[in-house]
């Protein structure tokens, strides 16, 4: 087995997501790419979601009905270190985009995304 493959083996995957399509579509890609998937639609489900499962990877979005994925990254990092955030969002901006980084997040990704960008952010993070 080469470094690729062992990288993305049995990898979980959190989505907080208030979209449904989007939630839709990430699960897809992340599936593809041989990684076990769940998602929620709120901050809340997130953190009950997180207390039964730790997954590897949280992909955040920023605004979600019950607060801002940004201040949420903090939150994660004080209680779940081992998982790394990829935060997806439509509103980039250069201050968001360096406020994510600088709270702990490991990727910062655009909507709308691309399957490339996905799959490049997983193999970024699982790369040294």
């Amino acid at each position: 087995m080469n470094h690729k493959d062992k990288s993305k083996k049995n990898l979980t995957a959190l989505i907080i997501e208030d979209e449904k399509d989007i939630c839709f579509l990430l699960s897809n890609i992340l599936q593809k790419n041989n990684l076990i998937v769940n998602y929620v639609h709120s901050l809340t489900a997130g953190i009950a979601s997180l207390k039964k499962h730790e997954p590897n990877i949280l992909f955040l979005d920023n605004y979600l009905p019950d607060g801002f994925g940004m201040e949420f990254i903090t939150y994660v990092k004080k209680e779940h270190v081992a998982t790394k955030i990829i935060m997806v969002t439509a509103h980039d901006t250069p201050e968001d985009r360096k406020n994510a980084l600088q709270n702990g997040a490991n990727v910062f990704i655009s909507k709308p995304f691309t399957s490339e960008q996905i799959k490049n952010a997983l193999e970024n993070l699982y790369a040294s």
